[in-house]
């Protein structure tokens, strides 16, 4: 009990809030808070302490669940750490429309005087999409969060630091410059670019914390200054080697142009298997990969891996599929498609002691392991 009280209190400036948000939300059979009767939608205090008062037992529900879930994933992270794991987390740059975040701290979001979306989040028109990619997550109002000192950013990455050793920041490049689409836009083709006070927040979070176990997601559109504010704060940056070869010697993914302070990846969560990738890959990127790494098409993904392994940089990410040499079957995500992903599990029979020994092995060869 007493354990419980205090996680109340040291969590209560995001717990009672969500916890009211949910209660509300299952009372108005799950529609968006925008869509809830104006006094609740605009939190006027009146029918918040009404709201408390009648969905008292379902508010303490939703607050224990997080309880035991935090409970949980601490012991878990505990059990992780003590044999030398780390446990590495995401956290998108943008939050959802429909979250307890907005509908809480309306003015940290360029919204309306309804609630209603003013710019919507998303990505310029480019190789792969011809009208680019509409998230439609609400913008920050970077200015009201710079008057607070960043207050909001602070409490999210403080929370995050307890659950996870490092974390990895999506769309890094949105801090720096983010695009910004018109909320009635059918397409992303129609927005255009604003900047973003990305390096005031990261001095703040560096005041507030120290150092910063952080991993900048920098792939896609990249300019000088977004890398200029990665390294301005130590951040390492990302290489996935899916994206090094049917190119030119000067691509920045391939092997040769690594710097220690980065994180390989054979493939992310959002790419095909290094096998699924292989087995599409056209003739001229098959030549240029063979020509650059050696070997034959019946040794990928090992191939990769290795590359990985022996690149200068810090921290190396082999996904489960590519330690277990699966194909494009056994895909994890699919960016755009909203069925079907994310339900990839490996079996623990899979990694047998052959597996294990093989990778202790590759691990000692390039000195990837810390006894």
């Amino acid at each position: 009990r007493d354990a419980y009280i205090l996680f109340q209190r040291h969590h209560a400036h995001w717990l009672d809030d969500y916890a009211l948000y949910q209660a509300i939300r299952t009372a108005h059979k799950r529609r968006a808070w925008c869509e809830w009767p104006r006094e609740l939608r605009d939190r006027h205090p009146e029918a918040l302490t009404s709201a408390r008062e009648e969905y008292a037992e379902v508010i303490a529900q939703r607050k224990f669940e997080q309880f035991l879930f935090f409970q949980q994933w601490i012991k878990l992270k505990q059990y992780a750490n003590e044999r030398n794991i780390l446990i590495f987390g995401d956290i998108p740059l943008f939050v959802g429309y429909d979250s307890a975040d907005v509908w809480a701290q309306r003015k940290a979001f360029l919204l309306d005087k309804q609630g209603q979306r003013e710019v919507v989040a998303g990505v310029p028109p480019d190789y792969f999409s011809a009208t680019g990619q509409l998230w439609g997550n609400p913008h920050y109002d970077w200015e009201a969060m710079r008057r607070n000192g960043f207050q909001w950013w602070k409490e999210r990455i403080r929370t995050q630091f307890t659950q996870f050793d490092l974390l990895r920041i999506d769309h890094f490049r949105g801090l720096e410059a983010y695009w910004e689409i018109p909320a009635q836009a059918e397409t992303a083709a129609y927005g255009r670019w604003q900047t973003a006070p990305g390096d005031d927040l990261l001095k703040a979070l560096r005041e507030e914390f120290g150092r910063l176990p952080l991993v900048a997601e920098d792939l896609g559109i990249i300019t000088p200054e977004v890398e200029a504010m990665r390294d301005a704060h130590g951040l390492p940056g990302m290489k996935v080697l899916h994206f090094a070869f049917g190119g030119e010697a000067d691509n920045p993914y391939l092997p040769h142009h690594h710097i220690r302070n980065t994180v390989v990846y054979t493939g992310t969560h959002d790419n095909n298997t290094t096998l699924g990738w292989f087995n599409e890959l056209d003739a001229k990127t098959r030549n240029h990969l063979f020509a650059y790494l050696g070997g034959k098409p019946e040794q990928m993904p090992e191939l990769l891996v290795r590359a990985a392994l022996a690149s200068v940089a810090r921290l190396a990410i082999i996904p489960m599929q590519d330690v277990l040499a699966l194909d494009g079957e056994h895909r994890m995500n699919r960016p755009g498609v909203a069925d079907g992903c994310w339900r990839w599990r490996f079996r623990w029979e899979q990694v047998g002691p052959q597996v294990a020994g093989h990778y202790r092995h590759l691990l000692e060869l390039y000195g990837r392991t810390s006894s």
